[in-house]
């Protein structure tokens, strides 16, 4: 009883996000058809070995415990929900948030690109939000580069002593932005600035996010935490069952 309140809570704090980013705006994940076709290509490939392992990881932890599906199903549901959410932004753009630090802090980022290439694919079969020819560009922005930052972050905090709700915040935060800072460097690689090149164009890319990003990483963050707080207090079990898990891996 009590982890099904804890997931209703998380639910409704997920339906509560949908009153502080408005939904009247463009979409925001790399469109169909925008890149050129050998981009497309090299994006897919480099992100179908994260996705393997990631098969690989979710097979593993749901095969010992499969108690632990509900919970995985939380987290792509997090990040389904929170990447829907668009805010305009300038010149016609917008920004999101992605929803991916809990599941890379939960599953950890390789099963985090699973759930990622799910919610992408979903999102631009229903939404009309990202597209196919763009799927793996886009998975390798949100769902390879956010969720192993967000990992990173949360594990090199963890070690230093840092309170969980800043481990928690922190990742989220700066998982978000490497998923805007990466889709600008992909964006940057494909079309260049005729001027300064690659590095320029980037620039020119990250600029036009920035002022609505920013707010919405750290609104990000917050969320998560909030989240977190529900899981560690009426999934607690499930929690410390997944960190078993986890240490067994590692060995």
């Amino acid at each position: 009883m009590n982890m099904m309140k804890g997931y209703l809570t998380a639910f409704l704090a997920m339906l509560g996000s949908y009153f502080i980013f408005p939904d009247n705006a463009y979409a925001m994940h790399i469109m169909e058809g925008f890149l050129p076709v050998k981009w497309s290509i090299i994006w897919s490939v480099i992100t179908l070995p994260f996705i393997i392992v990631g098969l690989w990881s979710i097979q593993k932890k749901v095969s010992n415990s499969p108690s632990l599906k509900m919970l995985l199903g939380l987290a792509g549901a997090f990040a389904f929900v929170l990447s829907a959410l668009k805010l305009p932004s300038v010149a016609g753009s917008c920004s999101h948030p992605t929803g991916v630090g809990l599941g890379a802090i939960l599953f950890g980022p390789f099963a985090m690109s699973v759930l990622g290439v799910i919610v992408l694919l979903f999102q631009a079969l229903l939404l009309a939000h990202g597209g196919l020819t763009t799927l793996g560009a886009n998975t390798f922005s949100m769902a390879v580069a956010g969720p192993f930052v967000s990992y990173g972050i949360f594990k090199l905090l963890q070690k230093f002593g840092t309170p969980l709700w800043i481990c928690v915040f922190m990742a989220a935060a700066l998982g978000d932005l490497a998923t805007y800072l990466t889709t600008s460097f992909q964006l940057a690689l494909a079309f260049p600035s005729e001027t300064g090149g690659v590095l320029a164009s980037m620039y020119k890319f990250a600029a036009v996010f920035a002022v609505t990003q920013l707010p919405l990483a750290i609104s990000e963050g917050l969320l998560t935490v909030l989240v977190m707080n529900v899981l560690t207090v009426h999934s607690k079990s499930e929690l410390e069952e997944l960190s078993a898990l986890t240490r067994e891996v590692k060995a």
